[in-house]
């Protein structure tokens, strides 16, 4: 039997009816960019999370940068970051000439430690940017204490995460602010890029709309305000605004960027945004039968949902101190894997100016090597994961032997 780690396939063939309507409707309206479907998608996504502000963008990347900026953040300034993340959660704090601080992470979810934190934090820490990993969320009330005590703004990752939730509210709505990612991978995945900054404060939901879309026009002016920028006056057009043509966005107050989310891409995830909950449903059974039978196996398996969290299950992930034989035997047996992370983030190349070394955050560097992700996604079949439990099994069978 083989068993993709992934199938956008399989998913693709359950919705296509609705999404290739969806797709002719935003041909037709002619509406490609910050159109009708953007409008629909930002508002059915900001009632989904119960969050005020839904502002969608063109990648979770960008998400990240724009919250970051949104919230204050400004280059010199230092954000404590988790050290096992996907890439993007500390490029974006360097894209914008902030520095990244690691924080070492807890053993038992992956998460970033609170303890290691507040160590970190000195006069010129601005933000935390803690990581929802795999789905699964961080300590939400420990990291916010830590950040009111200290006057430091929360921006979550919430790339991962999107339908998890922390004490019943949902990731994207813990934080100042928050970056999504719609990559197609993802368990809300687009047609190709995309992602949203979630927030419940108005001042960064202005901001952010005005820097993603090059801060012109009355939003950047407002958002130069916000954020303290002397841009002297407002600048009034001759020319009255329509709904085709607006003479403000050639007057620009701030540095921003273009960063859009397509309109065809917002039509195919409000139709997937019907089906996320199913899907994240689907995740977490697969992910339980998973923790039932390794329950005996000497790894470490990742938590389920309790009364704190609920896991929407980016990522099925145990620890095993045979990483790359396990890695091995999966494929020999026809069982897709992945190994994220096989570097953390203080000890990747690009961070060498920082001086970490290996050592400096020793949970972090330890999970990386022992990570081993299972295939998850939702439309696998019964027999399927039972085939990768049994696969699975058979390899600490043969070790033990």
């Amino acid at each position: 039997m083989n068993i993709p780690f992934f199938d956008l396939k399989r998913q693709y063939e359950g919705i296509k009816e609705d999404v290739e309507k969806a797709i002719v409707d935003v041909s037709r309206s002619c509406g490609y960019i910050e159109g009708k479907a953007v409008k629909d998608f930002e508002a059915e996504m900001a009632e989904y999370l119960d969050v005020k502000h839904v502002i969608s963008c063109a990648s979770g990347t960008d998400s990240l940068e724009l919250a970051l900026r949104a919230c204050g953040v400004r280059a010199g300034d230092e954000v404590i970051t988790t050290a096992f993340s996907f890439f993007a959660t500390a490029e974006a704090i360097s894209a914008i000439g902030a520095i990244p601080v690691f924080a070492d992470v807890r053993e038992t979810d992956y998460n970033i430690d609170p303890d290691s934190v507040e160590k970190l934090i000195t006069e010129k820490t601005k933000a935390i940017l803690p990581v929802h990993i795999f789905g699964s969320p961080y300590a939400g009330d420990e990291i916010n204490q830590i950040a009111e005590k200290h006057g430091l703004v929360v921006i979550e990752d919430s790339c991962q995460a999107i339908g998890s939730a922390y004490k019943g509210k949902k990731a994207g709505t813990i934080g100042t602010a928050s970056g999504f990612s719609f990559y197609p991978t993802k368990n809300l995945g687009a047609f190709g890029d995309g992602g949203m900054v979630t927030t419940n404060d108005d001042s960064v939901a202005m901001v952010t709309r005005a820097l993603k879309a090059h801060a012109g026009g009355k939003g950047g002016f407002q958002a130069a305000e916000i954020l303290g920028v002397d841009t002297g006056s407002f600048v009034e057009s001759a020319q009255e605004a329509t709904e085709l043509y607006d003479p403000y966005k050639y007057y620009n107050y701030l540095i921003g960027g273009n960063s859009r989310l397509d309109s065809i891409q917002a039509a195919v995830l409000s139709v997937k945004l019907k089906k996320l909950d199913e899907y994240n449903s689907k995740r977490d059974s697969i992910a339980a039968r998973y923790n039932k039978a390794f329950a005996d196996l000497p790894v470490h398996l990742p938590p389920e949902a309790d009364d704190t969290i609920t896991p929407c299950w980016h990522q099925y992930v145990f620890l095993t101190d045979d990483k790359d034989g396990m890695i091995s035997y999966l494929g020999e047996h026809g069982v897709g894997a992945g190994m994220f992370y096989p570097v953390p983030l203080h000890l990747q190349k690009a961070f060498n100016d920082l001086g970490y070394k290996e050592g400096d955050l020793p949970v972090s560097e330890s999970v990386c090597k022992r990570s081993v992700c299972l295939p998850v996604f939702p439309e696998l079949t019964d027999e399927e994961v039972e085939y990768v439990i049994e696969t699975v099994c058979s390899y600490f069978k043969k070790q033990s032997v």
